[in-house]
């Protein structure tokens, strides 16, 4: 089975992978910062994050064991596994505290958009508890997941899988993913930021953290001096 088209296009592999380690260094992450990759796959953005960050800086939720096992022999080596030593749970239950980490970023790309209400809200509410909280000098931590954005809200309770399912996406409203933040105890801004498709990155967290975050093309400006 193809480990780069099982989760997106295979044309764009490196590009959707590109665009989201571009995203989380413009909303602040350094080599010393923990992440977690929600739904890491077959490491299509990890093979970027891994080599950035420093020893145990990065871990991966990934339902499909196949497709980490294949990212690691095909994307980054065991070698670089033996040097920066990412950690990985398989699980469809979203565990983002099983590490025993609290996180500066996270990251759920293009898992929102196959997602049910239910689905969503699990997972966020257990981002919540292993967030970075703020301190007087540093902002707490963040995710940032995608959505598809649309007129009605997806009502079903299945995961949808393109090809296999009816209906491929999920879509929600601005008010529902508005919704499910605050039932999750998480506060939620949409960003201005580019994406390759249909899909929209938001970014959640405590509310005088998610406050705080600047536009990421700002950002990126401001880090080298335009």
């Amino acid at each position: 089975m193809n480990y780069r088209g099982f989760v997106g296009s295979d044309d764009n592999y490196d590009l959707v992978g590109a665009m989201q380690f571009n995203l989380l260094t413009a909303l602040g992450l350094r080599e010393y910062h923990k992440l977690l990759d929600i739904g890491c796959g077959s490491l299509r953005a990890g093979r970027l994050f891994i080599p950035y960050l420093n020893r145990g800086g990065y871990c991966g939720i990934e339902p499909e064991k196949w497709l980490v096992e294949a990212g690691i022999q095909n994307e980054i080596g065991e070698s670089m596994v033996e040097i920066k030593a990412p950690r990985f749970v398989y699980s469809y239950e979203f565990p983002a505290t099983a590490f025993g980490e609290k996180f500066d970023y996270m990251v759920a790309h293009s898992i929102f958009s196959h997602a049910s209400q239910e689905q969503i809200l699990q997972c966020l509410k257990n981002v919540k508890p292993a967030l970075t909280p703020s301190t007087d000098h540093a902002r707490g931590g963040l995710l940032a997941a995608t959505f598809i954005l649309g007129d009605n809200d997806y009502q079903g309770s299945e995961w949808l899988y393109p090809g296999k399912t009816e209906v491929g996406f999920a879509h929600y409203t601005e008010a529902c993913i508005n919704r499910l933040a605050r039932e999750s105890g998480l506060a939620c801004k949409k960003l201005d930021y580019p994406h390759q498709n249909v899909q929209t990155w938001f970014v959640f967290g405590d509310t005088k953290d998610v406050v705080q975050v600047d536009d990421p093309t700002y950002n990126l400006k401001k880090m080298f001096g335009k």
